[in-house]
């Protein structure tokens, strides 16, 4: 299994290395690692997260110790994020996907 990151994961993943960097720069070295962590578990183990839903395939796994999450679903070969979630964030309205 590998991680592929759609297109619609890369403006939050540009918001999480911001995050990290700017506005909370003393952790910022810990959160990488929490986020290359979840990165290991999710190849690992990529069934791991929650359903988000009953309707459909969607997942979400939080990264430890950061208010953020990954929104993905499993294929037979990959591990697709379509998010990069900041809880503290209004949560998208209507199908993830």
């Amino acid at each position: 299994m590998k991680l592929v990151f759609r297109s619609s994961a890369v403006a939050d993943l540009k918001w999480f290395r911001s995050y990290c960097s700017s506005v909370f720069p003393e952790g910022a070295k810990h959160a990488r690692q929490q986020y290359l962590q979840t990165c290991r578990t999710l190849v690992a183990h990529p069934l791991v997260g929650h359903p988000v839903s009953r309707d459909t395939p969607v997942r979400e796994f939080a990264i430890p110790r950061t208010p953020f999450s990954f929104v993905y679903y499993v294929t037979e070969r990959e591990i697709l994020i379509i998010r990069v979630l900041d809880a503290r964030a209004e949560r998208p309205v209507g199908p993830i996907v």
